[in-house]
């Protein structure tokens, strides 16, 4: 799992070692920007989807704790990192996931984005949780993660779903989406609807389906024109829904 991160610091020195430690030593952070002053942290948070912000406490025209008093709906873990432990109280008064003192210890540092990732992956593995249960509770609908919580999908409009590695492309009429879900996820999912598993890297809405092509296997053609080889393995399973 990579964490999304930024560095809001006023001091170029203190920026340049936490970049390099976390480009040393930390190779699970993806650094997507770095802020000097309080209204630029504003504006990275406001621009990424991260999961880290590595926060100077004392800065000019305000302090750590203003920034975080103008963000409404926080998602995302702070790690301060400041030469003063006076604030400490106050940090952990802020849901802070850790205290950094100046000069950073490389193996703090370590243990700091190792806490986090912890944090980070306990939300992820709750969020499945709940979207497995959110799918096979609500009839006629499924739900796909996103970033931001997930969306959900009336089961008849999607038209087939194809594998990519661990991903799954759920193809519906006018539009994609792309799942880090595996097929076989999907199939265990959509087994009470009419899906059928055509190949090993297609499962189709039986009731999409408008044409079957003769052959070996065959192939069919769904309601937006694509057209998806049947493999022999499957024929007859699939040629069941039609008898």
């Amino acid at each position: 799992m990579k964490l999304n991160a930024i560095i809001v610091e006023d001091e170029g020195i203190s920026r340049d070692i936490i970049r390099n430690y976390l480009s040393k030593y930390c190779p699970n952070v993806n650094l997507l920007g770095e802020a000097s002053n309080i209204e630029e942290g504003y504006n990275l948070i406001n621009k990424h989807n991260l999961d880290l912000v590595f926060l100077d406490v004392e800065m000019p025209f305000g302090n750590a704790f203003d920034l975080l008093e103008k963000i409404e709906n926080r998602t995302f873990e702070v790690i301060f990192v400041t030469a003063y432990d006076h604030y400490a109280i106050e940090a952990l008064n802020n849901n802070a996931s850790y205290y950094l003192l100046k000069p950073i210890s490389i193996d703090q540092l370590i243990k700091a984005v190792n806490t986090v990732l912890e944090i980070k992956q306990k939300e992820q593995q709750l969020q499945n949780k709940i979207l497995e249960t959110k799918s096979l509770a609500v009839h006629g609908k499924i739900t796909i993660p996103q970033q931001d919580g997930f969306e959900i999908l009336d089961v008849s409009d999607i038209i087939f779903c194809k594998a990519d590695d661990n991903y799954t492309e759920i193809h519906l009429s006018n539009s994609k989406k792309l799942v880090s879900k595996t097929l076989k996820h999907f199939e265990g999912i959509l087994k009470e609807y009419t899906f059928v598993r055509i190949h090993k890297s297609y499962l189709v809405n039986v009731n999409a389906i408008i044409k079957y092509k003769k052959g070996k296997g065959g192939s069919v053609i769904v309601s937006n024109g694509k057209e998806i080889l049947v493999s022999a393995s499957q024929k007859s399973n699939l040629l069941s829904y039609f008898k």
